[in-house]
């Protein structure tokens, strides 16, 4: 358990979020591009079990945060402990296997595989990665392959994408390449997933299947999120706690409604809408 010092600032950070211990803490991070201060000293907590929002407009630093926590920026400052492990500056494949995962504003999937293929490339460790294995041990190369393909069917009809098994990844719509993405990160068993603005270009009935989604495993696997969006009211229903961030930094955390009636929110990233509405 952190300290109330830490669970409260000058900013106005309000109570210790809901959930169990702290799973993911930022502490201080700093980003830096030629003269942009993309995080300035950014702090933030995900404890576990939370489906934690992480809103801000354009240009707050969100997306960098991602990159660093994954690996993919190195940190310039500042200290990325997850599980109770320090992980700042450990290349992503390392951070991959510690049960840290994310997802991307634009999904990356492998374009010329087919849909099943994407996510049997995504478990570690494969045997018939190594050329001794498939020579000398053809039959557990072979076993892992079918439990790997059994696994992968199982995820796919999880996200109700199994009658597009056969299907390359690139003739898949903008809503079905983000259910991929989400079902690829599944094959790891994962801690904590990171997702990257998981309803941009999505259509409403997906949007509706993907959040569904997202509340099962957070309740039933008891998997961890902490999501970037840029929707509103996907945000406010989904997520509990909501971090604010503005200029790099956290500006405020806490539940939807204290969100909603910050008015330094209100005022730079809600435009009022909220105020209105319950007004």
């Amino acid at each position: 358990m952190v300290s109330t010092e830490n669970e409260m600032d000058d900013a106005g950070r309000g109570a210790a979020p809901p959930g169990g211990r702290i799973l993911l803490e930022v502490q201080g991070l700093v980003r830096e591009f030629d003269s942009l201060r993309a995080l300035d000293g950014a702090d933030l907590v995900v404890r576990e079990d939370t489906i934690t929002g992480l809103i801000g407009p354009n240009g707050a630093g969100k997306t960098t945060l991602f990159n660093v926590v994954t690996g993919f920026y190195l940190a310039q400052g500042g200290r990325v402990v997850f599980n109770g492990r320090d992980i700042t500056n450990l290349p992503p494949h390392r951070i991959f296997r510690h049960g840290l995962c994310r997802t991307f504003q634009i999904p990356r999937e492998h374009a010329s595989m087919s849909v099943l293929e994407n996510l049997m490339l995504v478990p570690g460790g494969q045997q018939g990665e190594r050329l001794m294995s498939a020579w000398l041990r053809p039959g557990a190369v072979r076993r892992q392959e079918q439990e790997n393909r059994a696994k992968a069917l199982e995820v796919l009809e999880f996200v109700e994408l199994a009658h597009l098994r056969d299907e390359y990844a690139r003739n898949l719509s903008g809503g079905q390449k983000k259910l991929l993405e989400l079902a690829r990160t599944l094959m790891t068993d994962p801690t904590l997933v990171l997702l990257d603005e998981p309803g941009a270009g999505v259509n409403p009935t997906l949007m509706h299947r993907l959040t569904d989604n997202i509340r099962y495993l957070n309740r039933e696997r008891g998997i961890t999120f902490l999501v970037i969006e840029h929707d509103m009211d996907m945000i406010m229903s989904l997520c509990d706690p909501v971090i604010v961030m503005s200029e790099g930094r956290q500006l405020m955390s806490g539940s939807p409604d204290e969100v909603r009636n910050d008015p330094r929110v209100l005022e730079a990233y809600l435009g009022g809408q909220y105020a209105v509405a319950e007004g």
